[in-house]
């Protein structure tokens, strides 16, 4: 058919219009009719288009839809039935909502076909979508990641490909068993340096020196020392090969390394230089300090606890929640100190000497802890104690749901992106191994047809696991994968 043919129906100068034109879709099987004024309302949507698309013959028909029939004047769509029942809302309420159970990203490759703007989504909608988006891309980043660890650049130095060795082997403990090993060992190293901090205090276990100051026992800084030597090496080894340094050492973790690792040094700099700088007694006490903030190694356990990430991440979530309980207690706490100071000022023994005295003991009972050494002893009083402990319960109880339900989204989020990530790998595989044995099967056809013996050629066909991954790298293939299609 000739690019400026015309239907026998379609009249070149629009005369075959009415008042109110209908205009029929069919998209997926569903039919739908549409009236022009509904439509010109939004005039650079594709079914507005449609209005002044019979006019332009088959070119222009053709260029906004699937199929059209002259006889019955209905245009053919191919598209997703649901998704269009829900974006033609806007002709008639100005905004989109969004069917449970419609994948959003799917949904937002509609609207852009439709060429409905985003702007008429609603926002609870939009809100679904960019979390839907932040997933993809952390699917997309995880794969990556992973495609890059596999990856195999020629044009590398040799010094970049040894960074990256060291890098994996310290940071992916799931790249290799060594590198499991390495992560056990870490994580044992963490452990045993905290147990060996707080086994250093007993007193049973210390020694006295000269002076007749007590200090720890000599194994015991033995096996600190030790510990500290692993804790540098590693950070060392992590620090030369990342691929970017600022970050690397700007990271929070990476700055809980360095709190963990620079009291060690700094207090043996004390030790022996010290002395001659300022008086022993300043020494000792800097050093003391300094030992304190070894507590912070025990943060290091998060880096090898998933369990540990999530929470920190579900704590960071949940600022607002957690805001709600300080002010409840900090009201509660402001209220019931003054009420428990003004009724036991008449007993003779009272307890309660100011209100700011009395904070304490309003901390203590709506948190549940009472330890004893503030009570009331009137009538009054400890009415106002029972009253104080039942609103401080429902106080820490309230905003717990919340947290509780961050902590659970967000594990169960991760575990579900570290699914989709071996999926997305396995598809990429599968789709690399059908195209190549696709090409070796027409390869061999050619070569049989020019007469060549084809048994020879015919363990090309195998393709390994291996080289599935490796080619998938260096070539590039335009598989449709389910990330891919989402998107």
């Amino acid at each position: 058919m000739a690019g400026d043919s015309r239907f026998p129906d379609v009249d070149t100068d629009g005369s075959e219009r009415s008042e109110e034109m209908e205009i029929v879709v069919n998209v997926g099987g569903v039919r739908q009719v549409f009236y022009e004024d509904n439509l010109n309302q939004y005039p650079e949507t594709r079914l507005a288009e449609l209005v002044n698309c019979l006019s332009g013959g088959y070119d222009s028909i053709f260029s906004l839809c699937d199929d059209y029939d002259p006889g019955k004047r209905e245009f053919y769509f191919d598209r997703d039935p649901d998704a269009f029942k829900c974006i033609i809302d806007v002709y008639y309420f100005g905004e989109i909502h969004m069917k449970k159970g419609i994948c959003p990203i799917c949904f937002k490759n509609e609207m852009e076909f439709w060429k409905v703007d985003l702007k008429f989504l609603d926002d609870c909608c939009k809100a679904h979508l960019s979390e839907k988006k932040e997933e993809l891309e952390e699917i997309a980043r995880r794969v990556q990641l992973i495609l890059d660890d596999l990856g195999i650049d020629a044009s590398e130095s040799r010094w970049k490909k040894c960074q990256k060795c060291i890098w994996k082997f310290l940071e992916k403990p799931e790249s290799s068993y060594p590198a499991r090993v390495i992560a056990v060992l870490s994580f044992l190293f963490i452990l045993i340096s905290s147990v060996v901090m707080c086994v250093g205090t007993i007193p049973d276990l210390q020694v006295v020196d000269a002076e007749g100051n007590r200090m720890e026992h000599p194994t015991l800084d033995s096996i600190e020392t030790a510990c500290i030597g692993w804790f540098t090496v590693e950070y060392v080894l992590r620090l030369i090969s990342s691929p970017n340094k600022l970050h690397f050492a700007f990271s929070f973790m990476n700055i809980v390394d360095v709190l963990a690792i620079l009291p060690f040094y700094v207090s043996l700099t004390l030790t022996h230089l010290g002395a001659k700088l300022m008086e022993l007694s300043n020494v000792q006490q800097a050093v003391q300090a300094l030992r304190i903030m070894r507590i912070a190694r025990i943060f290091k356990l998060a880096r090898h606890s998933s369990g540990l990430q999530t929470l920190t991440y579900a704590l960071k979530r949940s600022f607002k929640e957690l805001g709600l309980l300080l002010m409840y207690l900090a009201v509660g706490i402001f209220v019931f100190s003054a009420l428990g100071y003004t009724m036991e000022q008449s007993h003779p023994e009272t307890l309660f000497k100011s209100i700011p005295q009395s904070f304490w003991w309003a901390i203590i009972t709506m948190t549940t802890v009472g330890y004893g050494d503030i009570y009331p002893k009137t009538t009054l009083g400890k009415l106002n104690a029972a009253i104080s402990f039942l609103c401080g319960v429902i106080a820490i109880a309230l905003p717990i749901h919340p947290i509780i339900n961050n902590f659970v989204r967000y594990y169960n989020k991760q575990r579900v992106l570290e699914t989709a990530a071996k999926h997305e790998l396995e598809l990429m595989e599968l789709n690399s191994a059908e195209g190549k044995a696709a090409g070796s099967r027409s390869e061999l056809e050619d070569l049989s047809r020019e007469g060549k013996e084809a048994p020879f050629y015919s363990s090309r066909i195998k393709v390994s696991h291996s080289d599935t991954f490796i080619h998938l790298l260096s070539e590039e293939k335009h598989h449709r994968t389910r990330l891919q299609s989402c998107k």
